[in-house]
């Protein structure tokens, strides 16, 4: 059976040639799911997770539905963060060309003056609540005219406080629009929200991903004492296994600061988080998919947007809050039918949380070969699991990357002090990837960093 096409959604000619250009033929399942509505003027309301085809699934209708002639703004996108609106924009931008639209970027770390004008000049505003509401306020333009309003990833921009900017933004579009609210969730505030800002007649979409995708991740949880993280963290990106990696750090400070003792052990990494200025963002963003520099610390908010198609390993150097949080960080590896690998460092202060994390996304398994000691009410203690390294999940061995030298190295292996365990393994039994293993399949040392040899640039 033929598999259907964006012609067959009801896409114009125009649109699905300039997808064409990109290489884009076949849409994702979310994109399957709603664009054909979006197109017949419903409200819809779309759960589905990070990296799962969004962006084309209201933007390729949105082009169609919005006339050059139209008033300008036609169409209002909303988007938690700067990274977030120059990904949304990149991508519709030769979709929206290809109509003879116009379309414009706001947020805040530039220059107002130019955003603005163009903004005021374009059919489609792609924007941040609060830079938005800077412009409204000069009345550099008016949102009485918007046809159609997307909110985009609106989970992380009420987690991000904006709910109240976004209630007032809101307020100034017409009534009779046309409302797209894009979640990784529905539940709870999202849900209650979704439903406040779209009609009656909306219909309801969820894409969850399949168990295909999720087993395209190697997810691991590493027992690590806060003392070996660094070293752990050195020994993971020495690996000759890796192409991008994404590291998760909770604050800007610690980003900063991982950065620089990254560098003194030899490992180049860039930071990325909401202190810097809209240029080092970008330059950081630049250099890393580039592959000028193959590892990115980050924080939640500010890596909210990468879309960054070589990243193999993403790094929870400091754990997620929650399931969302930790599926949105995993979710920036294994795009584009590839595999990739999740690692969750997890110490004594968060073993309980991660756990629970592991729980409800049915990764009990990869959680306890990690052997992590879970503090337990009552006095006692358990650890994850018996196994320690090598667990196995599904048979077959970890993917391997050829043609990656050795990242990090300078005389004999190093090891930590015995405080870091960790499940290496998916689809398969253990595996050793520096030094020998002993009988249980444990490396000789807790975590080993490869060693001879100086960072080798990848060949791209």
């Amino acid at each position: 059976m033929s598999s259907q096409s964006f012609a067959d959604l009801g896409v114009s000619r125009a649109v699905v040639r300039a997808l064409s250009e990109r290489g884009i033929t076949e849409p994702f399942a979310i994109q399957k799911l709603v664009v054909a509505d979006v197109l017949a003027g419903r409200d819809v309301l779309a759960q589905s997770p990070t990296g799962s085809g969004k962006t084309l699934a209201f933007g390729a209708p949105m082009v169609d539905l919005i006339e050059a002639e139209a008033p300008r703004p036609a169409a209002l996108v909303l988007a938690p963060t700067r990274e977030l609106v120059s990904q949304i924009v990149e991508e519709i931008r030769p979709l929206a060309h290809a109509r003879a639209l116009k379309i414009a970027s706001v947020y805040g770390g530039v220059g107002i003056q130019k955003q603005a004008r163009d903004a005021a000049r374009a059919q489609i505003v792609v924007a941040t609540p609060g830079r938005l509401e800077d412009l409204l306020d000069r009345g550099s333009f008016s949102l009485r005219r918007v046809e159609l309003l997307v909110l985009d990833e609106a989970d992380r921009m009420l987690d991000m406080g904006f709910k109240p900017a976004v209630d007032r933004i809101v307020g100034q579009c017409p009534g009779d629009r046309q409302t797209l609210f894009f979640s990784a969730t529905l539940e709870g505030e999202a849900g209650r929200v979704a439903r406040a800002y779209t009609g009656s007649g909306a219909v309801s979409h969820s894409h969850v991903p399949t168990q295909k995708r999720l087993d395209a991740i190697e997810h691991r949880f590493m027992s690590v004492a806060h003392e070996d993280k660094l070293e752990a963290l050195v020994g993971e990106l020495s690996s000759r296994d890796r192409d991008l990696a994404l590291v998760f750090v909770r604050t800007k400070r610690g980003a900063d600061r991982l950065v620089k003792r990254l560098s003194r052990e030899g490992v180049e990494a860039v930071a990325m988080h909401g202190d810097k200025s809209q240029s080092q963002r970008e330059k950081a963003l630049a250099r890393f998919e580039s592959g000028r520099v193959d590892t990115l610390v980050a924080t939640d908010v500010a890596a909210r947007g990468i879309d960054v198609r070589d990243i193999s390993h993403v790094i929870n150097f400091d754990p997620p809050e929650d399931q969302d949080a930790y599926t949105h960080r995993i979710g920036r590896t294994a795009r584009a039918g590839r595999t990739g690998v999740g690692i969750t460092f997890v110490g004594m202060d968060n073993a309980v949380d991660v756990e629970k994390i592991a729980a409800k996304l049915q990764l009990h398994r990869e959680f306890a070969a990690s052997g992590a000691v879970v503090p337990r009410g009552g006095g006692g203690a358990s650890r994850g699991g018996a196994s320690r390294n090598g667990a196995s999940r599904n048979g077959g061995g970890p993917k391997q990357v050829s043609g990656r030298g050795p990242k990090h190295g300078s005389g004999a292996p190093k090891h930590t002090s015995g405080g870091v365990r960790e499940n290496r393994s998916r689809n398969g039994g253990g595996s050793s990837r520096n030094g020998s293993t002993n009988g249980g399949g444990r490396p000789s040392g807790s975590v080993v960093a490869s060693a001879g040899g100086s960072r080798r640039r990848r060949g791209r």
